[in-house]
């Protein structure tokens, strides 16, 4: 059974595996790869059900080498992260069954609800887009679970930072600077730890986002524990990427005004802002790759790169 858009089959294992997570009488009928996936292939599988009808599933799996070896950790957190959201105010997909060392699968799998939605990646109709993007964060950072996952990561070092070609050299020396200081002292939040466009689902009914609402929030592998500055500035850095340098800080003011809570003193903040803005120094190449894939041709490494300078180069002015 081949994928539609020419992606590598699901292996006959995996199908199997995830046949006996089905009721009786149905059946797989086509499986659709699904763009946006970095570390993992992510796929719809359409199932016949026994009064005639489709729903659909969707299978989580890591087959790239580089990421094999953290997938069972990451499966494991991402299903006990589904599991804690059933039932809160914040939609997931809920899960079906997950295969995190490859017993039954090719490779370590993750079978899930779908949920309906789309994610949006045009500039059109942002702005009323980001509130509905702050309000979800907010409800996220509300959820208090029974057990406290386990700590964020930071995910770069001032020794692993990229600085782009031709970007500002001062600006982003005193930022690496930044970040070489102990870490601010926090309040914890259940944090999503990629909460950014690419991970969220929206109903859109016009063109230009009027009556938009957000259906679901996908991809909790790295669900952990820390700031809700972190999440906050992830999806800052991503908009800023995505939209343009203003988004970022636009995104932090909206998530204020729906009523999240950031650290008090300016220079914390800055450094949670910089601190995720480096890490995706790092990675500028695969992200830009994924976005491309979702229809924004324009986003060249080289023009990501450029956008990541300007967003270092005025969290940096904005400090003096």
């Amino acid at each position: 059974m081949t994928d539609h858009h020419g992606a590598a089959p699901v292996g006959p294992l995996t199908l199997a595996w995830v046949h006996r997570h089905l009721s009786p009488d149905e059946r797989i009928v086509g499986t659709e790869a699904l763009h946006g996936g970095i570390t993992a292939d992510v796929r719809r599988l359409t199932i016949d059900t026994r009064d005639g009808g489709t729903r659909h599933l969707v299978l989580r799996s890591f087959v790239d080498p580089s990421s094999v070896e953290r997938a069972e950790e990451w499966l494991n957190r991402e299903a006990d992260a589904l599991a804690l959201l059933a039932g809160t105010d914040v939609t997931a997909p809920g899960l079906v069954a997950v295969d995190p060392t490859a017993a039954h699968c090719e490779y370590p799998s993750l079978l899930m609800t779908h949920l309906a939605g789309r994610t949006v990646l045009d500039d059109e109709g942002l702005e009323a887009r980001v509130p509905l993007l702050a309000r979800q964060l907010v409800a996220i950072h509300a959820v208090r679970p029974a057990e406290r996952p386990r700590e964020y990561e930071a995910l770069t070092t001032a020794d692993t930072v990229v600085v782009p070609r031709g970007a500002d050299t001062a600006a982003w020396a005193a930022a690496i600077k930044v970040i070489r200081r102990p870490a601010p002292r926090y309040e914890g939040r259940f944090l999503h730890r990629d909460f950014q466009p690419g991970n969220v689902l929206f109903d859109v009914p016009t063109a230009r986002s009027a009556g938009a609402r957000i259906t679901g929030v996908v991809d909790w592998a790295a669900a952990s524990w820390g700031p809700a500055d972190l999440d906050v500035a992830h999806c800052s850095t991503n908009l800023a990427l995505l939209h343009g340098p203003a988004w970022g800080q636009r995104f932090a003011e909206a998530y204020e005004e729906a009523g999240g809570v950031l650290a008090a003193a300016a220079g914390e903040r800055l450094y949670w802002q910089v601190r995720d803005s480096l890490a995706c120094s790092e990675e500028v190449q695969v992200v830009a790759r994924a976005w491309r894939e979702a229809g924004r041709a324009e986003l060249t490494t080289r023009a990501v790169e450029e956008r990541l300078d300007a967003y270092v180069t005025g969290l940096m002015d904005a400090l003096g």
